[in-house]
């Protein structure tokens, strides 16, 4: 059930401090606070929400505000609920009104809001963001007008795509037979206990362990050691995989004796049996869908060909950036071609804004000849080579030629803003490093750190209000100075001494 406290409603000086004094207006959270559009973002959580029917959640403000405070400050789900039990600051940021000592929820609320958080939910708390980004540039600027029916191409898009990392081992083949093999001990272990029988069956637990121990501390294991060691793993799981068969065989009725953690615990290690079964007979490294990881089986590796990382393991995303907002357009576990998402990304474009782009900044990969016609009917240029062998060189086309090659210049350096987006989110907060582990969670957490850095423009566009007493310094000016701090938390103070 809903309940919500509209922001409206919470000033800085009825906050209660139960030591005394006040809270500083010019703290950065205070100022973050004001430039969020705390009403629109619930009015996008509660679309999924009863207003008169279940138990009353918590509220809207503090739900949201939690989950931006743990990816702004890079912390787990225990550690945000300490940062905003001890911080008043914080507390103000999530909408009390006096500070409390006392926990604002469990940790473990963390994952059903996780859970309740889906691509719609983004995608409204994307549009508040966008609507309150356009109320603050007529503001400034003043209503534009547009002729009727006036069509024309504006704006420039930014595409790309990006693998985000889940938080896994990484993987072997020994390593994952070995995890395999101790859990079919486990689950002998669990039946043996519900049975009758007298001896329990014979495992070789200690003897595997130590043949799996001799291969592991080998740096650099030859293949024929590797082999021998895979070979060894599959026969000591095949057997375990046996005795389990007949222990539930005794035990099946007239009730199943696993739990559903370990029924499907049991499933992915019999698929993961299979798959490494299969690869080592065909003496091959490959197969569809294969499984990385025994507690997040939907991971699957993506080859990137990246010099530092050939291989990354977690999900594929597909992302469109205008004017510093950035929307995740495609989530998906399998590897894709990131091209046969451009001409949705467009239309997109042309929902969201009523007309198409003026140009589309991407990788070549991009540039297929379908793109490439899909573009020139809308009359789009897309920031690439041209498809073919060069032209030649002549004394009526040197100017021309000339101009294009500065044309791809200009364009390869203003698509560098979407490679800086994916750093700030690796380096910044931790996108390569994604700790959710179920499909659900972990694409609402790549969507709340989009969120925060997409907040974060919105501040900056927001506190364009200083322009005002410095008077000749104009928007662009202004924004190119907040990209310059070191610090995105900037006070009205260092705007000044900045700009003077």
């Amino acid at each position: 059930m809903i309940r919500y406290k509209s922001d409206r409603q919470l000033s800085l000086e009825g906050f209660y401090l139960p030591f005394g004094g006040k809270l500083n207006p010019e703290n950065r959270w205070i100022r973050w606070s004001k430039s969020i559009p705390w009403d629109d973002l619930a009015a996008g959580y509660y679309k999924s929400m009863s207003s008169t029917q279940g138990r009353p959640g918590k509220d809207a403000r503090l739900v949201i505000g939690s989950v931006i405070i743990k990816h702004k400050l890079n912390l787990s789900d225990e550690e945000t609920v300490l940062q905003i039990q001890e911080n008043p600051y914080l507390q103000y940021f999530v909408g009390f009104s006096a500070y409390s000592e006392h926990p604002p929820f469990t940790p473990t609320l963390f994952v059903e809001i996780r859970k309740r958080m889906g691509g719609a939910v983004f995608s409204s708390f994307e549009q508040a963001i966008l609507n309150s980004i356009d109320e603050n540039k007529k503001k400034y600027h003043g209503e534009i007008a547009e002729e009727p029916g006036d069509s024309k191409n504006k704006g420039k898009m930014l595409v790309d795509a990006t693998v985000a990392e889940q938080a896994i081992r990484y993987p072997t083949d020994i390593s994952l037979l070995n995890e395999a093999r101790e859990i079919s001990e486990q689950l002998i272990d669990e039946l043996y206990q519900l049975s009758n029988l007298k001896k329990k069956p014979r495992t070789y637990r200690q003897q595997a362990r130590k043949r799996y121990l001799a291969i592991s501390k080998n740096r650099k294991p030859g293949g024929k050691l590797r082999r021998k060691a895979i070979r060894e793993q599959l026969q000591y799981l095949r057997r375990n995989f046996r005795h389990i068969e007949k222990l539930l065989d005794l035990l099946i009725n007239p009730v199943f004796p696993l739990s559903h953690k370990r029924q499907r615990q049991y499933w992915i290690i019999q698929h993961l049996y299979d798959q490494q079964f299969t690869m080592y007979k065909g003496k091959t490294r490959r197969c569809d869908n294969r499984i990385v990881s025994i507690s997040q089986p939907h991971v699957r590796p993506i080859v990137r060909g990246k010099a530092s990382h050939r291989v990354e393991f977690g999900s594929k995303i597909s992302v469109s950036m205008v004017d510093g907002i950035a929307r995740v357009d495609h989530f998906g576990w399998e590897a894709f071609n990131e091209s046969t998402d451009l001409c949705t990304q467009i239309e997109y474009y042309k929902k969201r804004y009523g007309y198409y782009p003026e140009v589309v900044l991407a990788d070549g990969i991009y540039g297929t000849r379908a793109n490439r016609q899909y573009m020139k009917k809308r009359h789009i240029r897309f920031g690439g080579k041209p498809l073919g062998r060069p032209k030649k060189q002549t004394v009526k086309n040197a100017e021309q030629l000339k101009q294009e090659k500065l044309q791809r210049k200009q364009d390869a350096l203003e698509r560098i803003p979407i490679e800086g987006k994916f750093g700030q989110g690796k380096n910044g907060y931790r996108l390569n490093y994604i700790r959710a582990r179920t499909l659900k969670t972990s694409e609402a957490w790549i969507n709340s750190i989009f969120l925060v850095m997409n907040l974060m423009v919105l501040f900056k566009i927001c506190y364009a209000q200083f322009i005002k007493p410095l008077g000749s310094i104009h928007l662009s000016l202004f924004t190119k100075i907040l990209a310059k701090c070191t610090d995105w938390f900037v006070s009205a103070k260092t705007i000044q001494l900045v700009a003077g």
